[in-house]
């Protein structure tokens, strides 16, 4: 109904971006069959990493070959199955995957399944490259973040300098929120999980709901206030441990 009066939600800024489901534009890429491409971040808009919903409409798969992009895999529906390192992992719903720059996969997909894909141009620390990562989120413990028990965060990899970025998971109880408004050098790409509330991105203030995805470019402020009735919860990434000047 939006889009047939030409109006949507979606605003793309020189810092920030929201980008919602009634402005988005499906694509092919080579060599994933059978799979629609939805790039809602890439770098023709300022950011340094690339974020895609992929949604397969048949039975496929696709070899990755090592290069300088780590790649990380979040299911939102279906199975998605991953050959990688002699070993084979099957991925359901709410399953991620890291995959390091100098390891070959191969990522088979059907049609149904639905997840998120994030790649980006990695930044070693020391000439060594991590080790292929995969689990699910209950398996990954929850925690206060700065004290406050109605804010938790789940690391999905582990705390070590080998990783150049960082994947959480964000659940905020209806009426939480950032302790702050935050401003950094690094970036975020954000898609919401569950519930919704107010986010702050810059002198704006949007209205936000599942299914929404963000982009946080460097030092923009941002801020987030759940609202409902619901649990808010929602899946980010920042680069993590490099210095502003590396890369």
């Amino acid at each position: 109904m939006l889009a047939k009066f030409g109006s949507t939600r979606s605003s793309i800024k020189a810092n920030h971006a929201l980008l919602t489901a009634e402005s988005f534009e499906r694509v092919t890429q080579p060599g994933w069959a059978d799979a629609d491409f939805i790039y809602v971040i890439s770098p023709q808009m300022g950011a340094r990493f690339s974020m895609a919903l992929v949604e397969p409409h048949g039975t496929s798969q696709v070899t990755i070959e090592p290069s300088e992009l780590a790649r990380f895999l979040f299911v939102l529906d279906g199975r998605v199955g991953v050959e990688a390192d002699g070993k084979s992992h099957e991925l359901g719903a709410e399953h991620f995957l890291f995959l390091p720059p100098s390891l070959a996969a191969s990522i088979s997909y059907a049609e149904g399944g639905r997840f998120v894909l994030y790649q980006w141009r990695f930044i070693s620390a020391d000439g060594h490259y991590p080790a292929l990562v995969t689990g699910h989120s209950s398996e990954r413990p929850s925690s206060a973040l700065r004290g406050d028990e109605t804010l938790q965060v789940q690391k999905l990899l582990p705390e070590d300098v080998v990783f150049d970025g960082e994947f959480n998971l964000m659940s905020f109880e209806p009426g939480a929120s950032l302790a702050y408004v935050e401003t950094h050098f690094m970036e975020h790409g954000l898609l919401f999980l569950d519930g919704g509330g107010i986010y702050r991105l810059d002198e704006n203030w949007y209205p936000v709901q599942k299914g929404d995805f963000i982009w946080m470019g460097p030092h923009v402020p941002q801020w987030f206030g759940a609202l409902g009735r619901q649990k808010s919860r929602y899946l980010i990434y920042k680069n993590y441990n490099r210095s502003p000047m590396a890369g």
